[in-house]
């Protein structure tokens, strides 16, 4: 997710305040929350809906895709990115270790947006009695998806630290590399890792409707301190690897990390956004309440290959924008009515050498939560009638 404070001026004066999180018929709902936010699905705006729900899902497939080729097929013409990491001969990895390296401070990196930016954000606006601004930070909150969204943020971590994607320690892993040497510190970071997951898990759903609660509070504190054991984790495995003797395992556990985790995760993304187009493209040619709810279901089956990814937010899906382009929040709603009203798609593009600011409006209109915001009202699919 890119965080970003992005809220239209004009939406944020015709948003009411909702008094309470602990009540969830005093939440803020989207029927409420003005013109923009307010705008539903009827016969005329049907085909504009239709195109707008393609467009957005075929530019997720495309940007999937190019994931996936630059770390599978090539990357800038030149050897695939998974290739460039394993072989780590280059500026940017010059060994093994640096490769560790980025890898658990990909980890500490998600670990800290969980706990300080996706709850904390929301958390801390609402503390201090900034209501609307609180709901608007909470990240998917159309389809009231944020807490599983944030636990895959957290199993991106797991699957990153025991080389795997089903839980179970490789081999050639992380895990497997400092349990050799101690047991007790790789029992610690797995728990650590649990810990922060099932603190996630336990805060009441939806998200959006208990932001203040205390569960909240103890899945901040989780990641916290999951962030503490993995930073110390880093300069563990710094400073006790550093011998020419542990060559050729980092180079097994770097060659299992990308080959079973990376490598796995960008295939099921590719594979899940281009169901994800099918769904919205067949719904744009028959409109119906099935078509947008198979349309939620691809959406929701997509979500979950992103955020188990975000533990390694780096290399191509950093240097070509692509985080930004498929996870930008929050949206400017009131762009995507005048996107819907005006059927010009090109809003949605950017180039090289576009400016920050053209480059971040497009970017608040498309990607998944833009298609979330389409397809999706108070967690529920939208509906034709």
């Amino acid at each position: 997710m890119k965080k970003q404070l992005f809220l239209a001026a004009g939406l944020l004066l015709c948003l009411a305040l909702f008094p309470s999180c602990d009540n969830e018929e005093n939440m803020l709902s989207n029927s409420a929350a003005g013109n923009a936010a307010d705008i539903d699905y009827d016969a005329s705006n049907a085909a504009s809906w239709g195109n707008y729900m393609t467009q957005v899902a075929l530019l997720l497939k495309s940007d999937a895709a190019t994931l996936y080729d630059d770390w599978a097929v090539s990357y800038n013409g030149r050897a695939a990115y998974a290739e460039i990491f394993k072989k780590h001969d280059n500026d940017t990895y010059g060994s093994a270790l640096s490769c560790l390296q980025e890898i658990i401070e990909g980890c500490s990196d998600i670990a800290g947006e969980v706990g300080d930016a996706k709850i904390g954000d929301p958390y801390n606006l609402y503390g201090s009695g900034k209501t609307t601004e609180a709901l608007y930070a909470v990240e998917s909150w159309y389809s009231w998806h944020s807490i599983d969204d944030y636990t895959n943020n957290i199993y991106s971590i797991r699957n990153s630290y025991c080389g795997s994607l089903d839980a179970l320690v490789a081999p050639h892993s992380i895990s497997a590399l400092v349990a050799g040497k101690d047991a007790a510190r790789d029992a610690e970071v797995r728990h650590a890792i649990d810990r922060a997951a099932e603190a996630i898990q336990n805060i009441p759903a939806p998200f959006r409707n208990n932001i203040d609660s205390p569960q909240a509070s103890e899945a901040m504190e989780a990641c916290g301190d999951l962030v503490e054991v993995l930073n110390g984790l880093n300069a563990y495995i710094q400073t006790t690897f550093k011998g020419d003797e542990y060559d050729a395992e980092l180079d097994a556990v770097v060659a299992g990390y990308v080959d079973n985790v990376v490598l796995p995760t960008y295939a099921s993304l590719k594979e899940k956004n281009s169901a994800l187009y099918d769904a919205a493209d067949a719904f744009r040619n028959a409109p119906s309440d099935v078509a947008f709810e198979n349309a939620c279901k691809a959406w929701l089956a997509a979500r979950e290959p992103w955020e188990t990814s975000e533990a390694f937010l780096f290399g191509p899906v950093d240097a070509e924008g692509l985080d930004p382009n498929m996870d930008s929040w929050p949206l400017d709603q009131n762009a995507i009515v005048q996107i819907l009203s005006s059927g010009n798609y090109d809003d949605l593009n950017w180039a090289d050498g576009d400016s920050d600011d053209k480059i971040e409006a497009a970017q608040n209109v498309r990607g998944f939560h833009t298609l979330e915001f389409l397809i999706f009202k108070d967690g529920k699919p939208r509906s034709v009638n």
